[in-house]
């Protein structure tokens, strides 16, 4: 009898412990599964820019505040300073404080995807404006079509100096998406209808255009043409082809106000205007729409157009 009721108990403790479990588990999983979805965050929208040392990205940030303002909501903007890991650290500290919505300006599009995971996975709403995120399935992308703009600018210079000639491009970041777009852009056109006889990045930067025009003036002495995947990099680029004495095209992008002054005293050649302000206000928009619970297209497509001095 005592054997039977040993039996018994050890039973019992056994179903115990093993429904205990089980409900723990059941109820872990549960709260896993539910988190992202039943995250809303403090209401906030936070914006991770690349950086504020370029006048194309102040304009979005401005468009961005603008629309904020407007609409009642929150905004914190962090700004990288064209740092990868920085910017990392800056949508961690975002996450941190639950904003509803990141919207993300990356510096470089392959960087930032992890941490842009992590927000994804804890249910943040994500917007990415004017670059990409490479391998993270956000909720909207918000760009010009930097392929396209770049084309316009490159058959506008093969019919200002003629098939054949030789051109030099001067490239974006390394690793932003937009810098990667333009110079698809480009070469769909150049590699067909131009000799390209220099190729090197300036990372977006003036001062780093001109010194990379330098260098390829010194090795390639008849360079009829430029494509800078920028506006700050195409003015770098006519300092040192200033400098030099000669008469060379450049064709830039963005359309910032120094590259329309430079269009209208006919120094610059072209540019590509995109709408940085409508990007960063579209971004805020969307942004609401999606704490509202709505659905938001994928992808939305900013329109851009080539300027010269007949339109500038």
């Amino acid at each position: 009898m005592k054997s039977i009721k040993k039996l018994f108990a050890l039973f019992v403790s056994a179903a115990t412990l093993a429904f205990s479990s089980g409900c723990a588990l059941i109820t872990i999983d549960g709260e896993n599964n539910g988190a992202a979805s039943d995250y809303t965050g403090n209401g906030s929208i936070g914006l991770s820019v690349s950086t504020q040392n370029n006048p194309f990205f102040v304009t979005l940030v401005e468009g961005a505040k603008a629309a904020a303002t407007e609409n009642g909501v929150q905004l914190v903007v962090v700004d990288a300073g064209d740092d990868s890991a920085k910017q990392v650290s800056d949508i961690e500290d975002l996450i941190a404080k639950n904003v509803s919505v990141l919207i993300v300006n990356p510096v470089d599009s392959d960087t930032v995807s992890s941490v842009v995971q992590d927000a994804v996975n804890k249910g943040v709403k994500v917007i990415s404006a004017d670059r990409v995120v490479n391998g993270v399935d956000i909720d909207c992308q918000i760009a010009s079509d930097n392929v396209l703009g770049a084309e316009l600018a490159t058959q506008y210079i093969v019919d200002m100096v003629g098939e054949g000639a030789k051109v030099a491009e001067l490239q974006g970041t390394s690793g932003a998406s937009a810098a990667i777009d333009r110079g698809t852009g480009f070469h769909n056109i150049a590699d067909e209808k131009l000799e390209v006889v220099a190729s090197q990045p300036a990372d977006f930067d003036r001062t780093k255009g001109m010194t990379v025009m330098e260098n390829m003036l010194q090795a390639n002495g008849d360079i009829k043409a430029v494509f800078a995947a920028n506006d700050e990099m195409a003015l770098g680029a006519m300092e040192a082809i200033a400098a030099s004495r000669k008469n060379i095209l450049v064709v830039g992008f963005d359309a910032t106000d120094d590259a329309i002054a430079s269009i209208k005293d006919g120094k610059m050649g072209a540019t590509i205007a995109q709408q940085p302000d409508l990007i960063g206000a579209t971004s805020v928009k969307t942004a609401i729409r999606l704490m509202n619970g709505e659905t938001v297209e994928k992808s939305i497509p900013v329109e851009v157009t080539l300027v010269t001095k007949d339109n500038a």
